[in-house]
């Protein structure tokens, strides 16, 4: 059977040779032309052959399995037409993951993150609360391993793209023993990890690899691969994980018809979901939350129902949410609850998404992310009690995600705000021209908080970003 990996941008250079490693006859697809030399030269001494164009194809016969990402802007049948005569099949990058590391961890606890919004928030909280269990994070901020509670960091500029497990997965290892033999990219003793749990966070969907699969939420339904597919689509692959934790709305409106055994919902106010929230006393410290939770199905196969108060980080609804799907995918895993008490207790946000600092008598909030849109900014503005106290700051970069941001959706939301609102970068350019309102364009970021300081303003500012980029500024 012949391999053909589409698209060398986002990991098909390691998922090919994985697979070239495990002895299979491997071909190569650069479609979007951004393969560079080391990587080619690697593909050559893996024996995988590199096509041009998929009309190359005609010179094959037999079967042809064909594995791509979740957003490839071409369908089945447009590579099909190539050569009709072929035995196809189709997997995504995530499943062919899985086939990787069908060997893999079967002893730890593995968790796969996916969702529209809180999906790196969510990673470092379950952080905290597994921390004694020296777990291994892929997220949006890098391949990172935690061992004695000291963060070692695998690689800082890594993609979430589900090919990048695998490669966590064998950097942790050469950090065990960088003399260690890898057979087929697993080494041979198991002896050698570091780690005795492991948190994955993917923007497209799971790998399925996790003993629980969260999927945060489908806050906004955008289209990927040229409008061909959409975010609850591609997210849908969290249900080939062993047990879902899901958004109860989100569950409901998108996948409602899936059948699998082991879901368990949460949703703030829905008390039909297994887990929702009695109370919540929000402060931009510390909040508040008391869960009631019924009907949980644990990987055990046991029925948890209880109540349960935390304190931790999170001053919105948003944040709240994303605590009870931590909440929630702990019970799943029938983590011990003082565990759960105190991780969040010791969970202060991430820099590089909501942080709260304080820049002379003003109150910094910060929230950076590569997804903001028009829902992110009114849930972040809604933090906020007295606006007659404050600035609000938005902007950012375009070119971030597969997601973009409607501007006029947030013009329209921005004309309804009575409080100053600061516009920076190219989204804060477009949006500018599109406000009713007035508003201050400020190019320099630095102005921003020195503007705030001097007015004796407290400062929102929501930017939409990639934080590495941002810091380097």
């Amino acid at each position: 059977m012949n391999n053909l990996v589409i698209d060398m941008t986002h990991g098909g250079v390691k998922i090919a040779i994985g697979l070239a490693k495990k002895g299979k006859n491997v071909l190569a697809y650069d479609i979007y032309n951004t393969l560079n030399v080391i990587d080619r030269k690697m593909l050559d001494i893996y024996d995988v052959w590199l096509i041009e164009d998929l009309s190359e194809l005609k010179t094959y016969k037999g079967e042809m399995r064909v594995i791509h990402p979740i957003h490839l802007p071409l369908t089945h049948d447009e590579i099909i037409e190539n050569n009709p005569d072929l035995k196809y099949s189709f997997l995504t990058h995530h499943e062919i993951v899985k086939e990787l590391l069908e060997d893999w961890g079967e002893d730890i606890p593995k968790i796969e993150i996916t969702g529209v919004k809180g999906k790196t928030s969510s990673v470092f909280m379950l952080k905290e609360i597994l921390i004694d269990e020296n777990p291994l994070i892929l997220s949006s901020l890098g391949a990172l391993l935690y061992e004695d509670r000291k963060e070692i960091i695998l690689k800082k500029d890594i993609s979430i793209a589900p090919a990048n497990i695998k490669e966590t997965i064998d950097l942790a290892y050469k950090i065990a023993n960088p003399i260690c033999k890898i057979a087929d990219g697993i080494v041979e003793s198991e002896n050698l990890r570091k780690y005795n749990s492991a948190i994955f966070e993917s923007s497209l969907g799971v790998s399925g690899i996790g003993d629980v699969g969260l999927l945060t939420n489908i806050s906004e339904n955008y289209p990927i691969a040229k409008g061909r597919n959409n975010a609850a689509e591609a997210k849908k692959q969290v249900f080939n994980c062993r047990n879902v934790v899901c958004e109860k709305e989100s569950f409901d409106e998108y996948y409602s018809d899936m059948k699998h055994p082991k879901v368990n919902t949460f949703s703030i106010d829905d008390e039909s979901a297994n887990m929702y929230v009695e109370a919540v006393d929000y402060t931009l410290d510390k909040t508040e939350i008391t869960v009631c939770y019924n009907g949980v199905k644990t990987i055990d196969n046991d029925i948890l129902k209880g109540k349960l108060t935390v304190y931790t980080f999170a001053p919105g609804v948003h944040h709240v949410k994303n605590v009870l799907g931590v909440i929630l995918t702990c019970l799943t895993l029938k983590i011990d609850e003082d565990k759960i008490i105190t991780g969040l207790a010791n969970y202060k946000g991430i820099t590089g998404r909501t942080t709260k600092r304080s820049n002379g008598n003003s109150i910094i909030i910060e929230e950076i992310n590569p997804g903001i849109n028009t829902d992110a900014i009114r849930q972040s503005v809604n933090m906020i009690n007295d606006l007659d106290n404050w600035h609000v700051a938005i902007g950012g970069d375009y070119g971030i995600t597969c997601e973009e941001i409607d501007e006029n959706k947030v013009a329209d939301y921005l004309d309804t705000l009575e409080t100053d609102i600061i516009l920076t970068g190219d989204v804060g350019s477009s949006i500018l021209s599109k406000l009713s309102r007035k508003a201050t364009f400020i190019e320099n970021i630095d102005e921003i908080y020195a503007q705030a300081v001097n007015d004796g303003k407290n400062l929102l500012f929501i930017y939409r970003s990639d934080y590495r980029k941002l810091s380097q500024r």
